[in-house]
């Protein structure tokens, strides 16, 4: 494919205020949905945190793995049971979650990020006490409690070692397993990892990578960019709803503490970090204060 050099470089010099702004900044970014999945999307992600590092960023990622802990659980012939979407976890499904989330998972990603020449480091939450959880406690609509076993909340984040990391110019890359007082492993969803520790950590950017354009309007057209007051009614009205709801909850929550914006990405498109984070247009839904 001929590409025009002209073109190129009006690219490159778009991307530059960009750049520019977010030299030495961190930014959290959740990794799930397709660009886990698919080989050509996980690809360019990996490329995508090498070039932030390279020019200045401080990525920090999160990531999840449902699809791979459902796929193991199955192979081993132990079937998956939910609550309000959330896996119920026992000792034994628990033993599964950390050997996927911290062993295969989040090796690859590591290993993905190396070979495209980054410096890369994996972490459970366990390490360095980066994740300290609490039992997540849930009741029916009848206010009876519902057991989901080792599913828990953060408690705190004691940032300390992504701190070290960052300032050796490694990239973090943390599944979100905590630890409980008790000593207990508990599994906690990525996206609220990621949304504390965008806020204990002070980052400019929260991103979250999605399998949906962002958020819509009534009539299904991307809002590229609301505040966090104007979230709260969408909220309010129903319209934002169903799945997208914990997603925009988690981003309001990080920009209500203190997060410069949060941005809800489409994960499905190549490159998506870069285009969203250093193009005039991104790839998703922008909330800021």
């Amino acid at each position: 494919m001929t590409v025009n050099k002209s073109s190129v470089a009006e690219i490159l010099i778009e991307a530059l205020p960009y750049i520019q702004a977010l030299d030495q900044k961190t930014v959290v970014i959740k990794f799930g949905g397709n660009a886990m999945v698919d080989e050509q999307l996980k690809s360019s992600f990996a490329q995508d945190i090498v070039l932030l590092k390279q020019v200045g960023v401080n990525p920090v990622i999160v990531h999840g793995g449902g699809p791979q802990i459902g796929k193991l659980l199955e192979q081993i012939g132990k079937e998956s049971h939910f609550i309000e979407g959330m896996r119920v976890t026992d000792n034994e499904t628990m033993d599964v979650v950390e050997m996927v989330l911290g062993g295969l998972v989040n090796k690859q990603i590591v290993a993905l990020i190396n070979s495209h020449g980054g410096r890369a480091v994996g972490l459970t939450g366990k390490d360095g006490g980066l994740i300290n959880a609490r039992k997540m406690k849930l009741t029916n609509a009848d206010a009876e409690n519902q057991d989901l076993g080792q599913v828990g909340e953060v408690d705190s984040i004691d940032p300390a070692v992504v701190r070290m990391l960052d300032d050796d110019d490694f990239i973090p890359v943390i599944a979100p397993i905590g630890v409980g007082k008790d000593g207990a492993s508990y599994n906690i969803n990525a996206d609220l990892v990621a949304g504390k520790l965008a806020s204990v950590l002070g980052a400019e950017k929260l991103l979250l990578l999605t399998n949906t354009s962002g958020v819509l309007d009534p009539e299904g057209k991307l809002l590229t960019g609301i505040t966090a007051s104007e979230t709260d009614r969408l909220i309010e009205k129903g319209i934002i709803h169903g799945g997208m709801l914990p997603k925009v909850k988690c981003a309001l929550d990080a920009v209500k503490s203190g997060v410069k914006t949060s941005q809800i990405i489409d994960g499905r498109v190549r490159h998506s970090v870069l285009l969203e984070l250093l193009t005039d247009s991104g790839v998703g839904t922008l909330i800021k204060a």
